[in-house]
Formats: C-alpha cells, sequence, structure tokens
C-alpha cells in the first residue's frame, strides 16, 4: 500500500506559491508546492487544507483536483507514493514560513523546473492550463531521474 499524499498549487496574478522544502524532509532542497501526507480518516481535500495551513499560515477555499500521480522509486514493483494534486486561486491570511521550508512566489512562466521534482514539468504546465491528469512515474531511487513513465491527460480545460 502506497504512502498516500496531497498537494497544492496555490496561484495569485500569474504567480505560484511554491516551498523550498528544508533539507532532511522528504524532497529537500526542492521547489514545490505546499502539502504533505493524509492522516487516518482524512479525505485528501482535508489534508491538503490541514497542510497548506500548517506549512504556509494560508486558508485555501476554492480547491481544483487536478489529478493523481503514482510514483515508484528504484527497483520496486510496488508503489511508494500517490499524491493529489490540487490547486487553489483564493485564500486568506499572509503566507510565512515553517519549519517545512522557505516560501517564495514565482512567475508561472519562470518556474524553477532545475530544481522541482523531475517530473513536473510533464504535467504542471496542464495544471496550470487547468486541466486533469493522471500520472505514474518510475524514479531512481534517488528521486533525481526519470526511468520511464505513463502519463494521461482526463479533459481540456473549458473555453
Amino acid at each position: 500500500m502506497p504512502t498516500t499524499g496531497a498537494v497544492c498549487y496555490i496561484r495569485q496574478n500569474g504567480r505560484v506559491l511554491l516551498q523550498l522544502k528544508a533539507e532532511g524532509r522528504f524532497g529537500g532542497g526542492w521547489w514545490n508546492a505546499p502539502g504533505g501526507k493524509l492522516d487516518d480518516g482524512e479525505t485528501a481535500e482535508e489534508a491538503v487544507t490541514r497542510e497548506v495551513e500548517e506549512e504556509t499560515s494560508l486558508s485555501v477555499t476554492d480547491l481544483h483536483q487536478h489529478g493523481t500521480l503514482t510514483f515508484y522509486f528504484g527497483d520496486t514493483n510496488e508503489p511508494d507514493y500517490l499524491v493529489h494534486v490540487f490547486s487553489a486561486a483564493q485564500f486568506a491570511g499572509e503566507p510565512r514560513d515553517s519549519e517545512e521550508g522557505r516560501l517564495e512566489w514565482f512567475d508561472e512562466e519562470a518556474l524553477p523546473y532545475d530544481r522541482m521534482w523531475p517530473d513536473d514539468h510533464i504535467w504542471l504546465p496542464d495544471l496550470l492550463a487547468g486541466r486533469s491528469f493522471r500520472g505514474t512515474f518510475y524514479l531512481t531511487a534517488d528521486y533525481k531521474r526519470i526511468v520511464s513513465y505513463e502519463y494521461e491527460l482526463l479533459n481540456q480545460p473549458a473555453q
């Protein structure tokens, strides 16, 4: 059974709020959306709302679920991680760094893909375009490179 988590890409005025994960944390040293593991009995929506507030001090109010990503790390036959991917454009509060990492707004046209998870450049443009997707990614054991992947768009954005 894979670990299940959720992340939320918070958007405002053509920018995305990313978190530079603290060293020693899962994904440490990489920019990513705030998020984390689901607690027992928690839905993905409940988990991502809780995690965003814990990691950024923001309360998101209009979650949009884009899809799921399944990850295999190293030479394994069982998935290691299942991630529910959300975005939100409405929130309350002011972003504050936490022990999880430092926060920074990035222009949607200038995301630091070279310092993000290696799969982000494949699906994040679809999230920003309002699309839904599903992906399965096989990464090296150190998470730094894609070995292979399957990716599918589930819909096109409304015009």
